[in-house]
């Protein structure tokens, strides 16, 4: 320590030392550390929160300016922090990553009234319906806020969603009069987080704003497309070796049912698309003097693509994309049931 900041220890009492002392040891307990906004949160509120965050993070509320000197002595990456110490802030710390503590954080806010003199965070709408008001001075209040309203059937009501004010604007003594009047809570009452820092890095309450079921979709999709191109440049890892092996055993079939190559186990393809053929020509002859009475009437069989016949597929939609090699023959697997009647009443 150098003389000068020995100097300025010396001037400081000890027991905003032993504060100073005992956050910093806070700070250097969790892993990620950020400052919230408390102004406007009643105590009582304020006790409740902390009850709701015990077991995933702790909130720690102390001067601003010894706040300012812990966070400068433990460094780490936490002085960034000291540009967010202004007006009613404290210290929340927790071994969850930040963007679980701002989940929480943003979850845990519940609405609440909102005074004279405040500023509306968002647009204040008065809802169309009945007031439940019973006809009466009110009706004339609701009015001069900007709420189209009247009596209607013995009580006070809305005839349209109303909006009486702006976000940004400062609410009046008569609005607020009316909102409360109406049970209408504009406004929610929580710890809003400033900046977080967590392994070093400063993280705004913007970049921890996420939409999860958005990001797990992101995250799918790129599985996927990670996966399709594995695939079709035909790099073998753990995840899509079963999917290249099959394609590459339908793509050896086709070839095998093309070349028309006799096989065990292209047997039955081969005589089923043989049957398919012979159906299929039966079918295109008007003249039925000219086929065997067996031939007489037959359809044609429904047409298959030959290189899917027995492949295998894992259910990843986007494996069975990649794997798919369409041929430009026909092995009539749809017809499997009755394969090769045809031929056997020719020749029976």
């Amino acid at each position: 320590m150098s003389a000068e900041a020995e100097r300025k220890t010396e001037t400081i009492p000890q027991w905003k030392r032993d504060e100073i002392d005992a956050l910093a040891a806070f700070l250097e307990s969790y892993e990620s550390v950020g400052v919230v906004n408390i102004a406007g949160i009643p105590s009582r509120q304020l006790q409740d929160m902390r009850r709701e965050l015990h077991g995933t993070a702790a909130l720690r509320v102390s001067r601003n300016t010894l706040v300012e000197r812990a966070l400068v002595d433990v460094d780490e990456g936490l002085e960034a922090l000291t540009e967010f110490i202004d007006g009613q802030v404290g210290l929340i710390g927790t071994n969850e990553n930040p963007f679980g503590l701002y989940q929480q954080l943003e979850e845990s806010k519940t609405p609440a009234p909102i005074g004279a003199g405040e500023i509306a965070p968002n647009d204040i709408v008065i809802p169309e319906g009945d007031t439940g008001v019973d006809p009466g001075p009110f009706v004339g209040e609701l009015q001069t806020v900007g709420a189209n309203a009247r009596i209607d059937g013995g009580s006070i009501k809305v005839v349209e969603d109303s909006t009486v004010l702006s976000a940004g604007e400062e609410v009046s003594a008569d609005l607020a009069n009316v909102l409360g009047e109406l049970g209408i809570e504009p406004k929610e009452v929580g710890l809003d987080l400033r900046g977080v820092v967590s392994e070093g890095v400063l993280f705004s309450p913007e970049e921890l704003d996420i939409d999860i079921d958005e990001y797990v979709a992101d995250l799918q999709a790129a599985s996927s497309a990670a996966r399709n191109l594995s695939i079709n440049a035909e790099y073998p890892t753990a995840r899509t070796a079963p999917s290249m092996l099959a394609k590459a055993a339908g793509e050896a079939k086709s070839v095998g049912l093309s070349a028309a190559i006799e096989s065990p186990d292209l047997a039955d393809d081969l005589v089923s698309k043989a049957d398919a053929q012979l159906r299929a020509l039966a079918a295109a002859i008007d003249d039925d003097e000219a086929l065997p009475e067996e031939l007489r009437g037959v359809e044609a069989a429904p047409a298959a693509d030959a290189g899917d016949t027995d492949s295998e597929d894992d259910g990843d939609d986007a494996e069975a994309d990649a794997a798919e090699e369409p041929t430009d023959e026909d092995d009539a697997d749809d017809d499997a049931d009755d394969g090769g009647d045809a031929l056997g009443d020719l020749f029976g």
